[in-house]
């Protein structure tokens, strides 16, 4: 009888263990996201290495994350939709970029802030953007010597 008792505790840590990963791998990933946000669009010439999840950062400090990505048929750039904390309200000439997380690391979108008295409104469009940058085209760039400052 005291098997089954053993047998029992230790299925119910491994069951607790799976549920408390998968929560883990969820709210990682941005999947049960408890916090909600107004959305904002911004256009890139390049999104490389953002994906659907990735985080939007302020500062250092996580304010949002992408929510959707796709290409603009018209002008051949990246579209993203993101959302961005409630009570955090952007001024309206804030820039954002794609910004990496180190020489190996990932990439995440950075807000820098504006200084205009006026906020962005749910689902507006942040003009002032810069897209990722590819850093095998800048190795390339050193690697075969580019010098076109020095003419």
């Amino acid at each position: 009888m005291s098997e089954n008792k053993t047998e029992v505790a230790v299925g119910g840590i491994v069951l607790a263990a799976a549920v408390g990963f998968l929560v883990y791998a969820g709210q990682l990933t941005g999947f049960a996201s408890t916090s909600q946000g107004y959305p904002l669009h911004a256009s890139f010439r390049s999104a490389d290495g953002v994906d659907l999840g990735t985080d939007v950062r302020m500062a250092g400090v996580k304010v949002g994350r992408v929510t959707a990505l796709d290409l603009d048929p018209e002008t051949f750039r990246a579209r993203a939709t993101f959302t961005v904390q409630e009570g955090i309200e952007l001024p309206d000439d804030s820039a954002i970029s794609i910004a990496s997380e180190g020489l190996l690391g990932g990439n995440f979108v950075e807000i820098l802030p504006g200084g205009s008295p006026f906020a962005f409104e749910p689902g507006d469009t942040v003009e002032f953007t810069q897209g990722s940058v590819s850093l095998i085209s800048l190795l390339m760039k050193f690697v075969a010597g580019d010098n076109e400052g020095d003419k």
